[in-house]
């Protein structure tokens, strides 16, 4: 597998745990201009750890939940035990193994960025019918909104083994111009975590780009961690404010 499948692979716990999941509106949006309905099939393409199939799970569709990482499917397969309507598959972007025309929407969240882009947009035009949605979605992290995230901001920028390289960020316009060709549209939500000092390391280190245990400055990040948290959290909690964003269109 390549290292960018394998990079979660120490992450998948913390994952599960401290993701973010995405606001009622993401759901909606679906419903308003995309015409999503319970009978609507779903293809979750780096489906992770089952955050985001979930949503539409909960509103009847059946879900493939496409994913590369063999630990991460796992988990996926035990978060979405009580849906019978998902099926976990071993595949990627680029080769979901899916039927032909087989699905109504096409969503990747957390995941685009990790794509490669041209095999990618062929892939999802092989499996979506006539008419289908390509949804891109992100819970962006406000970086600059208050002092604390300005603070994990510059602590990501300090210990991040490439946190500017691959931050899902470096998406522009542009690409998704390039990607889909045609129009699209955005739409931008408001989302939220509340979390003590444990869902504050553990959502730090779900992230790939964190320095993992083994490392000589793991140490180091995580008394800073500390110092960051005690000041500024108040009764014990800190909130990490997120901008969802939407990209949808067909290809």
């Amino acid at each position: 597998m390549s290292d960018t499948v394998e990079r979660f692979s120490d992450r998948v716990e913390n994952y599960v745990k401290y993701r973010p999941g995405y606001p009622p509106e993401v759901l909606q949006l679906f419903h308003d201009k995309m015409n999503l309905r319970p009978r609507s099939v779903v293809a979750d393409i780096g489906a992770g750890t089952g955050i985001s199939a979930k949503i539409f799970l909960e509103n009847g569709n059946e879900v493939f939940a496409v994913e590369p990482n063999e630990l991460m499917r796992e988990a996926a397969a035990e978060y979405l035990r009580d849906f019978p309507n998902v099926t976990v598959v071993d595949g990627t972007a680029e080769n979901t193994t899916l039927p032909d025309n087989s699905v109504d929407f096409v969503v990747a969240a957390q995941a685009f960025h990790w794509f490669d882009e041209t095999n990618t947009r062929r892939e999802f035009a092989r499996i979506l019918k006539d008419g289908g949605f390509v949804v891109l979605i992100w819970n962006e992290r406000q970086l600059h909104s208050t002092a604390f995230l300005r603070d994990y901001e510059n602590l990501l920028i300090e210990f991040g083994t490439d946190y500017e390289a691959v931050r899902h960020d470096n998406i522009t316009k542009e690409t998704l111009r390039h990607f889909f060709q045609t129009d699209f549209r955005e739409a931008i939500f408001r989302n939220a975590q509340t979390v003590d000092f444990d869902g504050l390391k553990g959502r730090m280190l779900s992230a790939s780009y964190v320095p993992s245990t083994d490392n000589l400055r793991f140490a180091e990040m995580i008394k800073n961690l500390e110092s960051l948290f005690a000041e500024h959290a108040e009764s014990g909690k800190i909130d990490i404010l997120y901008d969802t964003k939407v990209f949808y269109g067909r290809i």
